[in-house]
């Protein structure tokens, strides 16, 4: 069977692991955080990065440092992770679902102005399968409103729209190196700070609510309790193994391009003669290769396949369910048919093996196999 992903060790990262092990220093904050940290700030030109237990938590952290409450209304794509809402609901906004376009899956920016109220306290976009959201039209609407917009690019680190990173757009942005992400370090994530006014208090609420990191610094003389905040610093484990994937990360892209690539030039005829849309990425995108999907015509076809390419002994899977439709996003008013697009997008789309030591002949198996299929 060719599983649906497969992590593993593409650099130094053992080595990194066995450094930190032997350091003496196992709790977060070390000299491989830190060196993460620099290198995504770099990568996306923040004002600030700073490492966390996951990219949930990132999403937290950023609800927190934008105020957010109950009365406010968070404005979100009803295609994504849970995260992407549990972070603001905790908060006690309510989510105001968006529905995304048919030829990216991104958030529909055209319909983001109907949803505008007086009570939306942000925006947040997820740059779905590493293509990036149409940024311009969406960051010119936000900024007329004075609403900040916040990135979910927990699939979209390398990647760029118009020629600049996925996630240096938003006043905030956030990263995943969850086991199924490009980088990994099984369970982690980012946050990246792009507006420098939320720079310290961000450091205070991943520190507990503590100024501990001036006093790290020898900026105060002792730390206390300032702000709300929790735990969201990682281990130095969790960062030398980061620190591993990041510096191989031209290696990764490169070779996920080739598979993303591959399976497009040979299922292309394919998709065209079964009904099949794969993947679309706009001109002024430049993709991080996250993931390859197709979408069948309807759910009925997306289950067949699903089981064919099991008994061709190839791992495939669905996405999202929309949150419009969930039990608990009934309960903000969700009802079917308010995202149309969603739902569709979620009965059709069925995600192929997709990872970075994928082998050809792994990638001929699940072609072979997607071939075989009809309609």
């Amino acid at each position: 069977m060719v599983p649906f992903n497969a992590p593993g060790a593409i650099g130094r990262e053992m080595q990194y692991v066995q450094e930190a092990a032997h350091s003496g220093h196992l709790a977060g904050d070390g000299p491989f955080t830190k060196r993460c940290e620099e290198r995504l700030k770099g990568v996306l030109d923040a004002s600030r990065v700073l490492l966390t237990t996951s990219c949930t938590h990132a999403l937290e952290m950023a609800a927190l440092l934008l105020r957010v409450g109950p009365g406010d209304e968070v404005i979100l794509p009803s295609f994504t992770f849970v995260s992407t809402a549990n972070a603001f609901v905790l908060r006690g906004a309510t989510p105001v679902f968006a529905d995304i376009r048919p030829d990216t899956l991104n958030i529909d920016e055209a319909a983001l102005p109907s949803l505008i109220t007086p009570r939306t306290r942000a925006i947040v976009v997820v740059h779905y399968a590493g293509i990036g959201c149409a940024m311009d039209r969406i960051m010119a609407l936000a900024g007329s409103h004075g609403i900040p917009v916040v990135e979910d690019n927990a699939h979209g680190l390398f990647g760029t729209f118009a020629g600049r990173p996925l996630g240096s757009f938003g006043a905030l942005s956030t990263m995943s190196f969850h086991d199924t992400k490009n980088f990994t370090c099984g369970e982690g994530g980012a946050l990246a700070v792009n507006d420098p006014a939320l720079i310290e208090r961000a450091e205070i609420l991943r520190e507990k609510g503590t100024n501990r990191s001036r006093f790290f610094r020898g900026e105060v003389d002792k730390y206390t309790w300032l702000d709300l905040g929790s735990s969201y610093v990682p281990s130095e484990m969790l960062s030398a193994f980061l620190l591993g994937q990041l510096e191989e990360h031209e290696r990764i892209q490169s070779a996920r391009e080739r598979i993303f690539r591959r399976y497009g030039d040979a299922l292309r005829a394919w998709a065209a003669l079964q009904g099949v849309d794969l993947p679309h990425v706009p001109d002024d995108c430049g993709p991080a290769w996250h993931l390859f999907y197709v979408r069948l015509p309807g759910l009925e076809a997306r289950q067949r396949f699903i089981a064919h390419m099991k008994s061709c002994g190839s791992h495939c899977l669905f996405h999202y369910l929309p949150l419009h439709i969930s039990p608990m996003g009934r309960q903000f008013g969700g009802r079917p048919g308010r995202c149309p697009v969603s739902e569709r997008a979620s009965d059709e789309l069925v995600r192929l093996p997709f990872f970075t030591l994928m082998t050809e002949s792994d990638q001929s198996q699940v072609i072979d196999a997607a071939l075989a299929f009809r309609t």
